[in-house]
C-alpha cells in the first residue's frame, strides 16, 4: 500500500507541475526553473538545441542524484519528470487556452507549480533540473530545499538576464520567489502537523 500511495502522490505532483508550465507559465515564456534558463542561454549563445541542453542538464544532475541520494530517489524523479512531460504534451495537443493576464497566470502558475514540486519533494523525488541539486544540499546541509532552489535559480536567471532580456527574467524570479515558498510550506507540512498535535496535547495536560 505504501508504494501505491507514494506513486499516487508522484503522479499528482507531476500532473500539477505539467499543468502549471503548459497552461500558465510557458504561454508567457516564463522559465519554470534554472535548467530551462540554461537551455535558453545555450541556444542563444551557441545555437545548441533547447531540448538537447535540457536533457543533458537533467541527465547530469540525475547521475549525481543516483550517487548521493540513491536509486530510489532517481527512479522516482524519472517517473515524475515523465508524468510532467506527458502532461505538457497532452495539454498542448488537446487544450488550447488563450493567453490571459500575465500577472494572474504568473500567480496561479507559481502556486500550482510549487504545490506539485512540494509533493514530489515529500516523496524523496524532484521535478528534475536544479531541484535535484537543491534536494542534495537540503539532505546533507539541512537547508530548506525551496530556499536553496530559489538562490540557485536566481543566479542562473540573472546571468541569463544580462545576456538576453530582463523582462522575462523578472517574471521568472517572481515565479521562483512564490513557488519556492509554497514548496517549503508543503515540504514542512508534517512538521506543522506534529507541532499542532504537540501543542494540543500540551494544552490538554494543563487542564
Amino acid at each position: 500500500m505504501e508504494i501505491v500511495r507514494t506513486y499516487t502522490m508522484l503522479t499528482i505532483g507531476g500532473l500539477l507541475q505539467g499543468i502549471a508550465m503548459a497552461i500558465f507559465l510557458f504561454p508567457h515564456a516564463i522559465p519554470s526553473g534554472g535548467a530551462a534558463a540554461i537551455a535558453v542561454l545555450m541556444q542563444y549563445l551557441l545555437h545548441i538545441p533547447f531540448e538537447f541542453t535540457l536533457w543533458l542538464v537533467n541527465f547530469s544532475l540525475l547521475s549525481v542524484a543516483i550517487k548521493w541520494l540513491g536509486y530510489t530517489s532517481a527512479i522516482r524523479t524519472m517517473y515524475a519528470v515523465s508524468v510532467a512531460s506527458i502532461t505538457i504534451n497532452l495539454s498542448y495537443a488537446y487544450l488550447h487556452w488563450a493567453n490571459g493576464y500575465v500577472w494572474l497566470d504568473l500567480l496561479w502558475g507559481s502556486m500550482i507549480f510549487g504545490l506539485g514540486v512540494g509533493l514530489l519533494l515529500r516523496q524523496r523525488a524532484s521535478n528534475g533540473g536544479m531541484v535535484i541539486l537543491a534536494l542534495i544540499i537540503s539532505v546533507y546541509k539541512g537547508y530548506p530545499p525551496g530556499k536553496v532552489m530559489f538562490w540557485i535559480n536566481s543566479t542562473i536567471f540573472l546571468i541569463t538576464a544580462v545576456v538576453i532580456e530582463w523582462k522575462i527574467i523578472v517574471l521568472a524570479l517572481l515565479c521562483q520567489w512564490l513557488s519556492t515558498r509554497i514548496i517549503d510550506f508543503i515540504y514542512k507540512a508534517d512538521m506543522i502537523r506534529r507541532l499542532m498535535a504537540f501543542l494540543t496535547v500540551l494544552a490538554w495536560r494543563r487542564r
